[in-house]
């Protein structure tokens, strides 16, 4: 009897998975926080099992079935070969998964925050993070930030600066790659980098859709916006106050905002992320302004900005809130946001991405879009693919793809994702996190 049930340590691995699933399904913060790329259910099954088996190796043929069956309800044998082979690769890169301390001088991260206000997208702000690297082009009007983590030199966004320069930026990149005996990534970019990336013999893998809302035509009437309505207006009843401090307001209630930021991330048993996310440092966060709910006066949510305003682009940045205040605080904080930034001449607010969105399905569509979409499917567990989606389609986005790009012609960028898994997670113990 003993033999035929599943070990002790699949069970407790399972068990432990279930339980952080349960804990989060369906919360609104899900909604809002994509704080891991898209590959993260892959990357977190498989090293959940393969941390399994460096204990005990025997337990493969019981326990990867046993354990991604219940996972995914899925027992098609080509899905669990692949899932299979995956946890094997995994297994070996965890004990030497490394990320390279990132120390970029005063004097860069202030150059490249000089050259913030003269590109359009305002994402770009979270070079002031001071967490990523910064290569500059020849002359200095554009620059490339990025990370390195494990084998790989991952870039973050579009280059920013003039697009004139990113043919020669993109080559001077690569070559830091070589040089360093790296895999050149780049992660979350445009269309508008593809025809570069082409050029150099990288490739494409569409990461998901991001949601970037039109400002000049974004407004509450008519009776597509009924239910919008609706929510925020209860919100207000029931006593939320929505405010955008100025960025000189910021430092006032910065403690108060700390508090919120560590209710939130113990509640959800998170970890601050980096990379590609924001984190609650005090200087980053009062760089800039900063929305706020209040109920009675007490903050319980609140969003940081960041600006390109030049272009008028605006960005949903860091965000918190405490946990079940009130159903419709989301709504409300989104919107006001959307009418405080229009009223100030803002075109467009980037609310970020829906990982896996808009990934075409038919016989002809690559391997990668298959695989994405069974994880869209059955990973409902680990992350609110369509609860994303459907929450900033309430805004009447207009949908832009985003792309990781990376080296070679054929299979799956299997090395790239996990090391972009591991630097935005902050290492194996923080993808498990969340």
């Amino acid at each position: 009897m003993a033999q035929s049930a599943p070990n002790s340590a699949v069970v407790s691995a399972v068990r432990d998975t279930h339980a952080i699933a349960t804990q989060s399904a369906g919360k609104p913060q899900r909604l809002q926080d994509p704080s891991l790329p898209v590959f993260f259910l892959l990357v977190a099954a498989t090293a959940l099992l393969a941390t399994v088996l460096l204990v005990d190796g025997n337990l493969f043929t019981r326990g990867w079935q046993f354990l991604m069956s219940w996972l995914l309800g899925e027992t098609d044998q080509m899905h669990l070969a692949t899932l299979s082979f995956a946890s094997g690769w995994t297994g070996r890169r965890l004990k030497t998964a490394k990320t390279d301390d990132i120390t970029p001088s005063r004097e860069e991260i202030d150059r490249a925050i000089a050259l913030l206000d003269s590109q359009p997208n305002a994402s770009a702000g979270l070079v002031r993070l001071g967490d990523k690297n910064v290569l500059f082009s020849d002359c200095g009007n554009a620059f490339i930030m990025y990370a390195r983590q494990g084998r790989s030199l991952v870039a973050l966004f579009d280059p920013v600066g003039p697009s004139e320069l990113w043919p020669d930026l993109l080559q001077k990149f690569i070559a830091a790659a070589r040089r360093q005996r790296c895999r050149p990534v780049f992660y979350q970019v445009s269309t508008e980098f593809l025809p570069h990336a082409f050029d150099s013999g990288l490739r494409p893998y569409k990461l998901g859709e991001q949601a970037v809302v039109d400002l000049t035509r974004f407004d509450l009437k008519g009776g597509a916006w009924l239910k919008l309505r609706r929510s925020i207006n209860r919100a207000e009843r029931d006593g939320l106050e929505f405010s955008m401090l100025p960025v000189e307001q910021v430092p006032d209630v910065i403690d108060e905002l700390l508090s919120v930021s560590r209710t939130w991330l113990a509640a959800h048993n998170a970890s601050e992320k980096g990379f590609s996310l924001g984190t609650f440092d005090p200087a980053y966060v009062k760089a800039g302004p900063v929305a706020v709910i209040r109920i009675e006066g007490r903050i319980v949510a609140f969003a940081s900005i960041l600006e390109a305003g030049q272009h008028g682009d605006a960005f949903i940045d860091l965000m918190r809130h405490i946990p079940d205040t009130h159903r419709g605080m989301m709504d409300l904080l989104f919107v006001r946001i959307m009418e405080h930034m229009k009223a100030r001449g803002f075109r467009t607010l980037n609310l970020g991405m829906a990982p896996l969105a808009g990934l075409v399905d038919h016989r002809y569509a690559p391997l990668w879009n298959h695989f994405g979409r069974q994880v869209f499917q059955f990973g409902e567990r680990f992350y609110n693919f369509r609860g994303v989606q459907a929450f900033k389609s309430k805004f009447d986005p207009v949908w832009q793809p985003r792309y990781l790009v990376v080296a070679g012609r054929r299979g799956m960028p299997m090395a790239s994702l996990y090391d972009v898994t591991m630097l935005i997670g902050g290492g194996l113990k923080g993808v498990f996190r969340r």
